[in-house]
């Protein structure tokens, strides 16, 4: 691991020293843990006092502030700290095996330049794999798919036939992409499946955590869009349209044919019907309901999801219902007696 100087990361993430410039730098902790070798950081104003306790060698933040370490003043606390994890650090390293002689490779399937293909994974007929790419032992690649440049299969990922993946797409462990929507016709009691004859498109720079299944369309693509990040244990529908740049935290699901624009943040265990529309830079809190259409901008809250702001009013309320029903009935006997 890398030994940097304070001055040097300042550098690195154009900010600015108040303090020591020349300290040594060489991991990152938190404000608690850190040591005069860590440096920190100050991303929300609830730890704010931990920074005048900590014993790191250095803090980021975005002001100046009473703290015994240096500073490091930055505009963006915590992306800068993303900024010197990934110098200090560097992201995971995949083992460069090459293609692995276990692997099963169909002869028609095309694999780019660089790619490195373990053990026991499948890559089946007219795949086509970019440059660059890593899949992991038991991963599997159906037919006629498409994965782009620099993306990363853990094991027992599956891409189911038709699919395409963008560019520095990864998908984590035992997560599905593009498994038969749930379509059925029920008719004289019985469930006919449907054909779902759409595809899933994931466009670059998507991360989808483990555990998730992203279902294929019933007739139109289900799309996700371009910088989404997906946490674990995530359904999303057949049909479904997610815009660019999402952040969707764990246990969500998304009905089918739903169209969420760019930018939203979807907190966990949230639910999402289906056929509605939901804007862009939409916020919808952890265990709403979301079944009407959300305009651009708006934070929702509570099942069924309402207007975060008339939420907070009506939660407030409910602490001190008994006492307003003891007071009602009060009011009615005595209305009664007069």
């Amino acid at each position: 691991m890398p030994t940097k100087t304070l001055e040097q990361l300042a550098q690195y993430v154009s900010g600015k020293v108040k303090g020591d410039a020349q300290i040594k730098i060489s991991s990152v902790a938190t404000l608690e843990n850190a040591t005069s070798s860590d440096i920190s950081f100050l991303a929300n104003p609830k730890y704010a006092k931990a920074v005048a306790t900590t014993k790191a060698g250095a803090v980021i933040v975005g002001k100046d502030v009473p703290c015994p370490a240096s500073l490091l003043i930055t505009e963006d606390p915590y992306y800068a700290y993303a900024q010197i994890t990934i110098l200090l650090y560097g992201h995971r390293q995949h083992k460069q095996t090459g293609i692995s002689k276990k692997a099963s490779i169909a002869e028609t399937a095309r694999i780019g330049k660089g790619c490195n293909i373990y053990d026991f994974a499948t890559v089946c007929d007219n795949a086509v794999i970019g440059e660059n790419t890593v899949i992991y032992p038991g991963a599997f690649v159906g037919s006629d798919s498409k994965i782009g440049s620099n993306c990363i299969l853990y094991p027992n990922a599956v891409i189911y036939d038709g699919c395409t993946l963008g560019n520095n797409v990864i998908i984590n462990s035992n997560s599905s992409i593009g498994k038969d929507g749930y379509g059925y016709a029920t008719y004289k009691g019985k469930h006919h499946k449907i054909p779902q004859i759409g595809k899933v498109i994931i466009e670059d720079d998507v991360e989808i955590g483990a555990n998730c299944s992203i279902q294929r369309g019933a007739i139109d693509d289900t799309i996700i869009g371009a910088g989404c990040k997906f946490g674990d244990l995530i359904n999303i529908g057949h049909g479904a349209k997610i815009g660019p740049h999402c952040l969707f935290v764990s246990h969500i699901g998304v009905a089918g044919s739903t169209t969420i624009g760019h930018h939203c943040v979807i907190a966990a265990q949230a639910g999402i019907v289906g056929h509605i529309k939901i804007g862009n830079c939409v916020m919808i809190a952890a265990q709403a309901g979301v079944i009407n259409d959300i305009p651009d901008g708006q934070s929702v809250v509570g099942a069924p999801a309402i207007d975060a702001a008339k939420a907070k009013r009506a939660y407030s309320l409910i602490e001190d219902l008994p006492e307003m029903k003891k007071a009602i009935s009060r009011l009615e006997k005595s209305s009664k007696n007069e």
